[in-house]
């Protein structure tokens, strides 16, 4: 391109003014914005760096306009990544906008007399590639991040399948969004294998239901940890149809890193364990499955169920112990039961329902009555075994 006198003195004018320009966009910009007054002075540092990159990168253009060499996207590039995680995109062309305000508000201070509406064009020709380079620049940075939130993410979730809870857990989870609170973890099958976009759905889908939920994808296992101050209950509702067939397991309550690793073990032992009670709900409670968990050689399940089902109950004393062992040693029978001890039936009933009020579990229900049936099974033999011949 020809570069007439009149240009040429624009040209020069705007390179010596360059400096200025970046210095009024600054101001503009504090004067304008209480986001960028709140900026830490590192990251208004950038700001400012940008700003001036922009200016400069405008002279070269205006100068030859026609030169591929140094595209608009170079503004962004004095920058580092970090910018584009701690200003929005929206900031960004707010940045744009006020920088080119400024330098149109001084147009006729830096135009040669008689091409103040060529500077003005040139300066809104820019303004227009600028922004695009900018919304690009956010879409690389975006698509990075989520490349990099994804194998973090796999990180943490593998970590907490395997009960690896290391210093370094807390501050991996942290960036993913995750903070100590009511956390549910759910575990169960999808619907076969997935691909990547099957998998990548799979993952927004379940992110709908629980925002900010932790999802790991094991072959055809399917992981998802959820934290919310909403009721869990409802939470396992809304992702269970995320889930393939077969049982769905959702852990013990916990708040902290650790507390989920150990629900997410618990969650694993129970889909294996599931299958041995053919009326078990889904989904299912990880502690609902005690007695099966432990017919798979679940350690952690024998202590709990122990400690929950067993020790409570002899802790108390009296007969209550005496009083479940008799009924199910009698065939679950109240009548048996009551002929055995010496006593009359209803006292039998009165002690049984005082165990339930203790545990939770109502012998005289089928299901909870083999719960404490395998807990004493347990308990005897842990008594024994620390009994001396």
């Amino acid at each position: 391109m020809v570069i007439t006198d009149t240009r040429a003195e624009t040209l020069r004018r705007l390179k010596a003014g360059s400096g200025k320009l970046a210095t009024a966009a600054l101001r503009s910009l504090d004067a304008e914005h209480k986001w960028f007054r709140d900026l830490p002075a590192q990251e208004r540092s950038w700001v400012g760096t940008v700003a001036q990159a922009g200016i400069d990168s405008f002279v070269s253009w205006y100068e030859q306009p026609t030169d591929n060499t140094r595209g608009a996207a170079d503004v962004f590039a004095s920058a580092p990544p970090e910018l584009a995680r701690s200003i929005s995109l929206q900031h960004t062309l707010a940045i744009v906008r006020t920088v080119v305000n400024v330098v149109e508000s001084h147009s006729d201070d830096f135009a040669a007399p008689g091409s103040e509406q060529e500077l003005r064009e040139a300066i809104l020709r820019y303004s227009r590639e600028i922004a695009f380079s900018a919304a690009e620049v956010y879409a690389r940075a975006a698509e990075s991040r989520g490349a990099w939130d994804a194998r973090l993410e796999a990180l943490v979730v593998d970590a907490l399948v395997r009960g690896e809870v290391d210093d370094d857990l807390p501050s991996r989870a942290a960036a993913l969004g995750w903070k100590p609170g009511p956390t549910l973890v759910m575990v169960g099958l999808t619907d076969g294998p997935l691909g990547e976009v099957q998998s990548a759905e799979l993952r927004r889908t379940v992110r709908r239901a629980a925002p900010g939920a932790l999802v790991g994808i094991h072959g055809e296992d399917l992981v998802v940890i959820a934290r919310s101050d909403a009721d869990l209950d409802e939470v396992a509702a809304l992702l269970l149809p995320s889930f393939g067939s077969g049982p769905v397991v959702a852990g013990p309550p916990a708040v902290t890193l650790l507390e989920v690793a150990r629900a997410t073990r618990a969650a694993f032992a129970g889909v294996v364990a599931a299958p041995a009670w053919s009326r078990a709900p889904r989904p299912v409670r990880a502690d609902e499955l005690l007695p099966e968990r432990v017919l798979v050689g679940d350690a952690n399940a024998r202590e709990r169920l122990i400690a929950v089902a067993y020790d409570p109950i002899m802790r108390a004393g009296g007969s209550l112990g005496d009083t479940v062992a008799t009924f199910i040693d009698s065939g679950r029978s109240l009548e048996l039961a009551s002929r055995t001890m010496f006593v009359h039936a209803n006292t039998v009933r009165y002690r049984l329902k005082k165990v339930a009020d203790l545990t939770g579990w109502d012998v005289l229900q089928t299901r909870d009555a083999h719960v404490l049936e395998t807990a004493f099974a347990l308990g005897r033999l842990r008594d024994a075994a620390h009994t001396p011949l």
